[in-house]
Formats: structure tokens, C-alpha cells, sequence
């Protein structure tokens, strides 16, 4: 299932949902760090390349203007999902250098803007950096969040930020979803895989990756 097809099946199950039934916690896991003995060399590069080949829809991630920020912030991101039902989760995960994220931070809500396959251009504007990128975008406010939601995309996820994990070079954030919908577009998701966009039907398009 498709991030934009994921979105529209949360829509159905919180439209229909009445009382949940309570979640018993599963047993924690007993957790260990991974010794330096224990890492097995591998490329950045292979890495990237071989990773490559997992196709992924693509959000941009925006945020409200804050006191100390008086401007919306966003970002373009392709490391987006779907994490949990009862309670409504979604996560992603930005790097530890994004000049975005202290923002999104700050602000402590975002909306996850699904990209349909004709919004190469915006998710472009959405991953350079130092850019006005809202400039020429047309949007409204997310209904709780007030975060800016972007015209002619295929879903929105308004949330609050629930959890912050470390990965690695990268943070794990974890949003609980507080409404969500789907947008205008009708040509299918923004894929990018192997390094560059694609359409479902294989059709390749430009090759800047998101943010």
C-alpha cells in the first residue's frame, strides 16, 4: 500500500472507529548497544546505491510560523510512514545537520504533505536550502496545527510531535496524528527510486532528490 493509499485507509478507520478496545504493552525487549568489533564495514556509497533500489512516496514536512521564527518551515522528505493505529502514529526521519528541523522542533507540530506525481517542481523548491520556499506556493492552515498545507497534494497529516529518536546521523520523529485527508491531486504519488522520480508506471522524471 502507497503512502497516499495508507493515508486515505486511516481516514476510513478513523472516520468509522467508536471505542477501541485497550492495547496491552508487549513485553520491552532487552536492548543492547552494538560494539565497535561488531560493525561490519560498508560504503556510504553502496550503501546509498543499494538502498536506492526501495521506491518511496515523497512528503514535504511544514511547520507554523513561531515567535522566533516568522516564517513556515519546511522540507522536503521521502523517509516518511505510517507507525501505528491505536494511537494514530506516523514518523520520519530528518538529518541531524537539517537547518528545517530546530524549527519543526520549536514549533512542535508539523503536517506530512503526500506528493502527488505532478509536484516534482514543489518538492525541488522544498529541498534547497537558505531558499524562500514557500515563495509562490499556494497553501492553507492545517485545521489544528496551523501548519501550512499544501494546495493539490493526494493526502495531508496534521500532528503533534509525540517522540524524538536518535538513528544514527539521522533523528526518528514520531508524530500522533490529530486530523487527516485526502488532497485534489488524481495522477498517483511522487515516487523517487534509484535516485531519481518515477511515475507507477515506471516513467521515469527528474533526477534532484529530496531533501
Amino acid at each position: 500500500m502507497g503512502h497516499a493509499g495508507a493515508a486515505a485507509a486511516a481516514v476510513r478507520y478513523l472516520r468509522s472507529a467508536r471505542t477501541p478496545a485497550p492495547v496491552e504493552p508487549l513485553p520491552r525487549p532487552e536492548l543492547r548497544c552494538v560494539g565497535e568489533d561488531e560493525r561490519v564495514p560498508v560504503d556510504p556509497a553502496e550503501f546509498r546505491r543499494v538502498l536506492g533500489h526501495f521506491a518511496t512516496g515523497v512528503t514535504v514536512i511544514t511547520a507554523p510560523a513561531t515567535d522566533d521564527a516568522p516564517f513556515p518551515a519546511g522540507f522536503a522528505c521521502q523517509s516518511f510512514s505510517s507507525l501505528s493505529l491505536d494511537p494514530p502514529l506516523v514518523a520520519f526521519m530528518v538529518g541531524r545537520t537539517s537547518t528545517t528541523w530546530p524549527r519543526i522542533a520549536r514549533a512542535g507540530v508539523f503536517c506530512v504533505n503526500v506528493l502527488g506525481a505532478g509536484q516534482g517542481e514543489l518538492c525541488r523548491g522544498f529541498a534547497v536550502s537558505g531558499a524562500d520556499k514557500f515563495a509562490g506556493v499556494a497553501y492553507d492552515a492545517a485545521p489544528v496545527s496551523g501548519s501550512p498545507r499544501l494546495t493539490g497534494t493526494l493526502a495531508w497529516i496534521d500532528c503533534t510531535i509525540h517522540a524524538v529518536h536518535t538513528g544514527g546521523d539521522h533523528l526518528i520523529v514520531v508524530g500522533r496524528v490529530n486530523a487527516l485527508g485526502t488532497g485534489e491531486a488524481s495522477d498517483g504519488p511522487l515516487v523517487f527510486h534509484r535516485g531519481h522520480f518515477d511515475r507507477l508506471d515506471g516513467t521515469s522524471g527528474d533526477d534532484q532528490p529530496p531533501h
